[in-house]
């Protein structure tokens, strides 16, 4: 009954593989990736690197600047570009001086590394983390939160937190507050809520400051449209932003506010008709392969894992009976060459060279993962496997450095920022 269930699922699998993967006939890696290739034989470590093409990112950084909407600001979300080095290079290109953070290590990096930068908490960080920043920012450090950091905040109790540690502490918090547009994680959904919080600020100006609102829309275009259309969904949160703008300008007065939202999927629905200020980017600049939308077409890849390969077999090997694997890669074209790499299990699919699969009945390892192919991948030992990342937040932090690439050569190493946790992403 086992031998039965197991080639079944062979045969099941092939079949799939033979309808969906065609067998692709000469698979070596394009001139693209074979530069890479090259370059990384000469000049690389010898273990898995993340790469950044730096024209690919730089026209990014041009795409980007040119199509954000007259008279809104750009922030630059750190956490999907999460290096010094690289968020250097963006802020330089793009000409933005605002950054977005969400996680305490990155934030006092952040400070020290670009004072001159206004910085906005993406999410609200837990009291302890706040109070953390405030511990390990270096006494007389050039950047001065006070002026240009902003705590987000969700609900009145954070606010109570944060308003007992500004006293303690014997400093000025700025404070953002978290609107719900309808993507429905926290954050303020009714306007009249306002009211009491900016009672409390106004209350207490040696210690708190109103600066704004931040209302993430990342739920555009991904309800069901048989629910409701993109458009609507955009008005609808457009509408809900607006109310509590207004709200807060007839309550409070207050005019000169950030007013962040979007995100890399949704920036370039906000024209000068938007509530928003500003809109935050980050992975739109690396397009990770999560990022391959509509919107964003115009954009390229700019990040890829590249990594060496430490074995090549002939055929199918699986544990068990010898016959399993040969007969799997008698029945798929696609099986007939094993390539273990260099690492494994990263949030990446192979780009090059064509038609290389994982091995789900083999298994997937972080330390060795095993890559199946046709006789026509012609890889050998120490040729690098290339993988692109569906997303950019948690990948590159794998890496300890990011190698940035132009024309053939290794222009820059920049080391990734401390991620002391894996609470990192949005």
């Amino acid at each position: 009954m086992r031998r039965r269930h197991l080639l079944w699922t062979l045969a099941a699998g092939a079949g799939a593989a033979l309808w969906l993967r065609p067998d692709p006939h000469g698979a070596p890696h394009d001139a693209y990736f074979d530069a890479l290739d090259r370059l990384l034989r000469a000049e690389g470590p010898g273990r898995p690197v993340l790469l950044i093409d730096l024209d690919r990112l730089e026209r990014n950084c041009a795409r980007l600047r040119d199509s954000v909407a007259p008279g809104k600001a750009l922030r630059i979300v750190a956490k999907s570009l999460p290096s010094i080095g690289l968020l250097r290079h963006v802020l330089a290109r793009t000409a933005s001086t605002r950054v977005m953070a969400f996680h305490q290590p990155f934030l006092n990096a952040l400070a020290a590394a670009l004072p001159a930068t206004d910085i906005l908490l993406g999410k609200p960080l837990p009291l302890a983390a706040a109070a953390t920043f405030y511990r390990e920012l270096a006494p007389g450090a050039p950047f001065d939160p006070a002026r240009s950091l902003q705590w987000l905040i969700d609900t009145p109790e954070r606010l109570a937190q944060y308003q007992g540690l500004a006293r303690t502490l014997g400093t000025r918090m700025r404070i953002n507050l978290e609107l719900d547009v309808g993507l429905h994680r926290g954050g303020l959904d009714d306007p009249r809520a306002l009211d009491a919080l900016l009672a409390t600020i106004a209350a207490d100006p040696a210690h708190l400051e109103f600066a704004g609102f931040m209302g993430y829309d990342a739920h555009i275009g991904r309800v069901p449209a048989v629910l409701e259309s993109p458009a609507r969904t955009l008005a609808r949160a457009q509408s809900t932003y607006r109310a509590f703008v207004e709200r807060a300008r007839a309550s409070a007065g207050a005019t000169a506010l950030t007013l962040n939202g979007a995100g890399s999927p949704t920036y370039r629905l906000h024209g000068p008709d938007s509530p928003l200020t500003e809109v935050a980017v980050g992975s739109a600049l690396l397009k990770p392969a999560d990022f391959d939308l509509d919107l964003l077409a115009d954009f390229e890849p700019a990040a890829f894992i590249a990594t060496p390969v430490l074995k090549v077999i002939d055929g199918l090997q699986l544990p068990g009976p010898d016959w399993a694997g040969r007969a799997w890669a008698a029945w798929d074209p696609n099986r007939r060459r094993s390539f273990f790499i260099y690492g494994g299990k990263w949030m990446a699919r192979c780009v090059s060279p064509a038609g290389l699969a994982d091995n789900a009945l083999y298994g997937s390892s972080s330390n060795q993962a095993l890559l199946n192919a046709s006789a026509a991948v012609d890889l050998a030992v120490d040729d690098h496997v290339f993988l692109r990342p569906t997303q950019s937040e948690a990948v590159l932090l794998q890496f300890g450095e990011l190698l940035a690439v132009r024309a053939g050569r290794v222009e820059a190493r920049w080391p990734v920022l401390p991620a002391v946790d894996a609470g990192v992403g949005g």
